[in-house]
């Protein structure tokens, strides 16, 4: 039973939820059911040139810079 991130278009927030089956949840917030899902952000490893390890996560810093996007590093 996978937990999925959803988007309420009523009150706009974001929120997770485990869902059963063909369920369609409710917002928490406001009780809407005008929610739609989210495409989930995942991290993972990734073999780098050598050998070296790199782990990429949305939000966090790789470990090639500061930066919080690895777009803005070509990571």
């Amino acid at each position: 039973m996978p937990i999925y991130e959803y988007h309420c278009e009523k009150c706009n927030k974001d929120f997770e939820c485990l869902v059963f089956g063909s369920e369609s949840p409710d917002c928490p917030s406001c009780s809407s059911t005008d929610v739609c899902r989210l495409m989930s952000t995942c991290g993972f490893i990734s073999k780098g040139s050598g050998g070296q390890t790199v782990s990429k996560s949305a939000g966090t810093a790789c470990t090639g810079c500061k930066a919080t996007s690895c777009n803005s590093c070509g990571h």
